[in-house]
């Protein structure tokens, strides 16, 4: 039976608003999005992001239910590439760990973490351990200057400036209306009256902070760095006691490099001390970047819960919140979407009980108001 049409606000037009932007709109919805910034999304901690998709390097710092989601994203990213009418930068060739000797009590701490996280999520790739001699193999350019190191197979990236613009052409071509400039709290709708949205989906990020009031901005800093000298096949992650850094070559020899990660809100340049030090580490992964050249030097926050874990609530009826998506925004985009979907849809999700995702939802989500998506299993 075909879905009753149904009307849509949604709040911030970041990663998360983009996506259920476009999928709604493909279902025939009417969408309407609003966002305080532009099109370029220069508010939204997505612009600065890595956009890895690495859930078993991830697990040293959060719980299975994040990386589950991360391996459901494996799938779930090249069908939602698959249908935009503009290319996206998308590869699966791994992720690669690596250590200086020095480092060595680190990276086995870290080989631990993962050894387990294995066992607790059995779906995952297994990972593999690298001596000198299959590090030159999986890695050329990396040959003689470690000895070892992770090898974790089925992790990806994605271009996330290349996503975000797609977006924006897709939810055009859907006839999306796009309000720029134009924030917007879901104070601003009455859900289900006469000429009203049928549902308000806030994603405002740290935007929403006013309105979910546990959510604070964890800082983090990345260089982008454009180093014709240099090629890696995949992101590679060196071990570090003090500042473990991840780099992630993007198209046309440029990289990009970060690690940080403050308690605070501040989205003031980066400091002398972060920008040494990430420079640094990425001098020691391989001599040829310090030829390279700075491109961007880039700060943002992203929004967390105080788990750092991210959720999703129902305030009132009709109205949903999806917020704390962390450090972890483009690896868990797909299952976020996809719960949400199956919310608006059923007033429940199985897929979060997979993911162990908090929901905090009316007795009926969808009481009173027509049905609204089909999520993607």
């Amino acid at each position: 039976m075909p879905l009753q049409p149904s009307s849509f606000a949604i709040l911030g037009a970041g990663l998360m608003g983009r996506l259920l932007a476009v999928e709604l709109a493909r279902q025939g919805h009417q969408v309407d999005i609003y966002d305080a910034g532009s099109p370029a999304a220069e508010n939204s901690a997505a612009t600065v992001a890595a956009a890895m998709l690495a859930p078993l390097a991830e697990s040293a710092i959060t719980e299975p239910g994040v990386v589950r989601m991360g391996h459901h994203a494996l799938t779930r990213w090249p069908q939602l590439l698959a249908g935009l009418a503009e290319p996206v930068f998308f590869q699966q060739a791994g992720t690669l760990i690596v250590w200086h000797r020095q480092d060595a009590a680190e990276a086995q701490r870290l080989t631990r973490l993962l050894e387990a996280t294995q066992h607790t999520v059995h779906e995952l790739p297994t990972m593999q351990k690298l001596d000198g001699q299959a590090l030159a193999q999986a890695e050329p350019v990396l040959a003689q200057r470690f000895a070892q190191g992770l090898y974790l197979p089925g992790e990806g990236q994605l271009d996330n400036r290349q996503l975000l613009a797609a977006l924006v052409a897709e939810m055009e071509r859907l006839s999306v209306r796009a309000h720029w400039h134009a924030p917007r709290s879901p104070d601003a709708f009455v859900p289900g009256a006469p000429g009203q949205p049928d549902w308000v989906l806030d994603c405002r990020g740290l935007g929403a902070k006013p309105d979910w009031t546990a959510l604070r901005g964890v800082r983090g800093e990345v260089v982008r760095i454009h180093a014709p000298d240099v090629t890696l096949q995949r992101p590679t992650r060196l071990v570090h006691p003090r500042y473990p850094i991840y780099v992630a070559p993007k198209q046309d020899h440029v990289f990009v490099v970060g690690a940080t990660e403050i308690e605070s809100d501040d989205l003031s340049p980066a400091s002398v001390r972060s920008t040494l030090e990430l420079l640094s580490a990425v001098y020691a992964i391989h001599p040829g970047f310090a030829e390279g050249r700075i491109l961007e030097l880039a700060t943002q926050c992203r929004p967390t819960l105080p788990d750092n874990l991210p959720a999703i609530r129902q305030p009132r009826e009709r109205v949903l919140e999806i917020n704390g998506l962390y450090r972890h925004g483009f690896m868990i985009a797909p299952a976020m979407l996809d719960v949400t979907l199956e919310v608006l849809n059923a007033g429940q999700s199985e897929l979060s009980q997979r993911f162990d995702l908090a929901l905090d939802l009316m007795p009926a989500a969808t009481a009173g108001a027509p049905s609204a998506a089909t999520a993607y299993a």
